[in-house]
């Protein structure tokens, strides 16, 4: 069945594609605007309703509604044009057009709200189809739910006979989710200034990259005719990185990287333009006409799609002292024959009847070998999005005879016509094209797209039978990132042991100060060795101000020895000391505990003594008391809100498969009021164990394979989500050190999560609160880190930014109307849509089952924790 329907499907959309193909004239399909192609697909006509422009360089666009409602994909372009009639298309996304007409002047503007570019053709190109698990998402939440086609003709000598055109594109759109988003970075110099006679004048640009690794694959340089050398760089250490490095007096094609360059957290981007004002009588600026000047590096990226973001931009320098250390090569042009600088300023007349006289076969051997496929840009991407990435490393192909000129001309009618840039008229507009940058990105976004490395793998592995929720992909609607511009990284901590947050969601941190636990703070039977050192002299309780990190309070000095667990109940502060063996209960602002259970210094398992207790939960109602005891015991004690002995469940776990109520460590607890559950961080048995409340009932196992071997801590917020960590992965293992959110019903993993500055090293706690704003605290790196849904984020960070950036621009820059009135102004919505390995080695696995800590690779052992020296060698 599945054969039959994929055959059904792909014969379906070929017969559609071939019927279309025979009448490019006609409005084919405004009969018919939706087929379907079986459960999940269809095909959508988005056609001109038949016009008749009555000039040249006339922009004409037309709307067409999403016929679903949830959430689709487009995953192929069919184009309905020739280049006789119409000079390019774009393809839009949005919420709201620009008009409700049939179709109406693109200089009324193409969408009243941000706009996605989801299509371009111009110059004949042929289909366009994304690689598999590679898609633009439309409609549902955060997709538009309008097409709009923007259609430019260019001569309109074609229409003297008064044809009516209805251009325009089939789309084959499905609702199965794609795991896979290119997208496009853009540099731009938005400044510079070409002295008249000045034989060579730098643009620079640079900007540090603040987010996700992505993967670069291909690159693009784009000038005027003043244009000598364009040249991009990743910045490392110091270290420069070619990208890619060509002169814009070529075709201006994508060029794949000669070895892919991978971009991190806090690189930098660079990129020179170099330029000669020799035969210029005036300055030049940067502009939209052709004889203004441009300076762009535009590079093809791809990143996971929990990640993924499809547009980025760099329009600043920086840092440039950097370009000190430019390598010598940037500065260099590179030489091109005249029949190449005709082509690309559009002399290519005679190129219908003898298109291989101008064609790149004139070219000498050594520049063709350097060049890509010479056929028109579009057809070029095509090409790269249907092959094999390994095609996408091949330097050496033959030019093609189709249209080797037109790549040019195309590229410098449409960056110069009004589509992308009006007309600057004056001083003050050129040194600010914010307007020009808008235009330029929604032009090439489409083409950003390129086939991901074969042996990425998205399916998850289902769990067996009988362990926990299978793992299903990520839905992309909800997604946790670091808050980069939280500054709590630089706070001077000693090992985060523990997170909460207050009633008034203040984060409150319990750390150890300037002691730690290391092989020698206790003896075989878990007696704490290092009481010469006395408490803690610093304040281990430090309450801060979730969003800037500034200290509203502290407390806790010379109170503790080895911190560890903690929790906030109303006012008061629940921690837990595995050196004291003891929990206590303290106010806001008193100097000693409220309560205190177990007895200091003395490990045991009895009702009175703990050994080692890692955590403590209050119930918020009943005010029971639950302690996780802990590293030398497996169990889960119950006390009353006056701290009397309630009960205790849980047990050691015996070989082979641990058993629901058995522990490996019960280090973190979550309490969950909704449902009347107490869920467990059972650490070393990689898994989170749920209980009833009032008898201690074992409810269920949350267990996945990504977890690894060893689960830290577990954080629960109202309204469903659980948050978690886990730990560092044992040799030959693979499972990184991540974050995880689930859905506590369902036990599935929604989204996972990793730092972007510093990494994880022993992230030991977690907490959430209901704006699902998380922070992790990390024994090893001794840091506290903040994350948020992207949603979040953008109204935190993004709103503020944007808002000061339209104070700036919106009285500057207009499409020709009046600030405030119109759609088709700046668009701001899509200028801004924008391990460490480890190896434990060193004690046996016994002997560290009671550890926090981490081995150095010389076996030795760095600051951790752990709960009993090595055993003596065997003999």
């Amino acid at each position: 069945l599945k054969f039959v329907y994929r055959f059904c499907k792909t014969y379906w959309f070929t017969l559609y594609r071939d019927t279309t193909r025979s009448l490019p004239s006609e409005c084919i399909g405004s009969d018919r605007p939706v087929i379907s192609l079986g459960l999940s697909d269809f095909v959508l006509d988005i056609l001109m309703p038949g016009v008749t422009p009555k000039q040249s360089d006339t922009y004409l666009c037309m709307s067409v509604p999403l016929p679903v409602d949830d959430e689709a994909y487009v995953v192929d372009f069919k184009p309905h044009a020739s280049m006789d009639t119409v000079h390019h298309m774009l393809l839009f996304g949005c919420n709201e057009p620009s008009s409700t007409k049939n179709y109406w002047d693109c200089d009324e503007g193409t969408c009243k709200d941000k706009s996605n570019i989801l299509y371009a053709w111009a110059r004949n190109a042929p289909p366009t189809q994304l690689p598999k698990g590679v898609g633009f998402r439309v409609g549902g939440q955060t997709g538009g739910r309008f097409f709009v086609l923007q259609v430019h003709y260019g001569d309109i000598s074609a229409f003297r006979d008064k044809h009516k055109d209805c251009s325009g594109v089939t789309l084959h759109l499905t609702r199965q989710k794609q795991p896979l988003i290119a997208g496009m970075y853009l540099m731009m110099s938005v400044n510079t200034v070409i002295p008249p006679g000045e034989k060579v004048v730098d643009a620079d640009i640079a900007c540090h990259y603040k987010r996700f690794p992505m993967h670069l694959f291909a690159y693009r340089v784009h000038t005027h005719r003043l244009g000598k050398v364009v040249s991009g760089y990743r910045v490392r250490n110091d270290q420069w990185t070619l990208i890619g490095r060509q002169s814009p007096q070529l075709p201006q094609a994508f060029y794949p990287v000669e070895h892919p360059v991978d971009v991190s957290y806090d690189d930098i981007l660079a990129a020179r333009c170099v330029f000669s004002g020799e035969g210029r009588t005036t300055e030049t600026h940067i502009g939209g006409t052709a004889n203004d000047e441009m300076c762009n590096f535009y590079i093809m990226y791809y990143m996971e799609a929990k990640h993924a973001v499809s547009y980025m931009t760099c329009t600043q320098n920086a840092n440039p002292e950097i370009f000190r250390n430019i390598p010598q090569e940037a500065n260099i042009p590179i030489p091109v024959k005249s029949d190449m600088l005709k082509m690309a300023h559009g002399h290519h007349e005679g190129e219908k009847n003898d298109t291989g006289k101008s064609s790149l076969l004139q070219h000498d051997k050594k520049e063709k070998d350097k060049l890509l496929d010479q056929g028109d840009f579009y057809s070029l991407l095509s090409k790269l999005l249907g092959e094999r990435e390994d095609v996408l490393h091949v330097h050496k192909h033959n030019p093609t005879e189709k249209s080797e000129s037109y790549l040019v001309a195309e590229i410098a009618n449409v960056v110069q016509k009004k589509d992308l840039a009006r007309e600057i008229t004056n001083r003050d507009e050129r040194d600010n094209t914010i307007l020009v940058r808008d235009r330029i990105h929604r032009f090439h976004r489409l083409e950003s797209t390129l086939r991901p490395p074969e042996n990425r793998h998205f399916s998850l592995q289902r769990p067996k039978h009988g362990e926990g929720s299978c793992e299903k992909e990520h839905t992309g609607d909800f997604h946790v990132e670091e808050a980069v511009e939280w500054p709590g990284l630089d706070l001077k901590l000693g090992q985060v042991s523990g997170l909460a947050l207050d009633a008034e969601n203040n984060l409150v941190i319990f750390h150890r100060g300037d002691h730690v636990w290391d092989e020698n703070s206790f003896d075989s039977k878990f007696v704490y060795q290092q009481r010469g050192l006395g408490p803690i002299e610093q304040n281990t309780i430090l309450v801060l101000n979730p969003s800037n990190a500034k200290l509203l309070h502290s407390m806790g000095k010379s109170l503790f020895y080895l911190p560890h667990g903690l929790s906030v109940d109303k006012n008061n502060y629940w921690v837990t000391d595995v050196a004291l063996h003891q929990v206590f209960k303290l106010g806001a602002y008193a100097k000693e505990p409220l309560l205190t259970l177990g007895v200091a210094l003395q490990p045991g398992s009895d009702k009175n003594h703990f050994c080692q207790p890692t955590d403590v939960a209050v119930d918020p109602i009943t005010g029971s008391i639950y302690v996780s005891d802990g590293y030398c015991n497996s169990r889960i004690i119950q006390f009353s809100s006056k701290g009397l002995y309630v009960m205790q469940w849980g047990e050691e776990t015996s070989l082979g498969r641990a058993r629901p109520g058995q522990f490996h460590i019960p280090h973190s607890l979550a309490l969950i009021p909704d449902f009347s559950q107490l869920c467990v961080a059972d650490r070393e048995n990689g898994r989170i164990q749920c209980f009833m409340l009032e008898t201690g009932e074992f409810i269920r196992e949350i267990k996945h394979k990504s977890f690894g071997r060893e689960l830290f801590a577990v954080s629960y917020v109202p309204g469903g989500l659980l948050f978690a960590v886990n730990g560092m992965p044992y040799p030959g293992e693979a499972e990184p050190i991540q974050g995880f959110v689930m859905n506590f019903s369902t036990g599935e993993i929604i989204d996972t999560f990793i730092p972007l500055r510093k990494s994880f090293e022993m992230p030991h706690d977690v907490v959430a609160s209901e704006d699902k704003t998380v922070f992790i605290g990390d024994v090893q790196v001794r840091t506290v880190w903040k994350f948020a849904s992207i949603e979040s984020m953008f109204f935190l960070f993004l709103m503020p930014q944007l808002h000061t950036l339209y104070l700036q621009i919106s009285t500057t820059y207009t499409t020709g109307q009046e600030p405030g009135k119109g759609g088709g102004g700046l668009n701001l919505g899509n200028f801004f849509a924008s391990h460490k390995g480890y190896s434990r080695k060193g004690f046996d696995r016994l002997s560290t089952e009671g550890s926090d800590q981490e081995k150095d690779d010389d076996g030795t052992d760095s600051e951790g924790e752990c709960s009993a020296p090595p055993p003596a060698p065997s003999s």
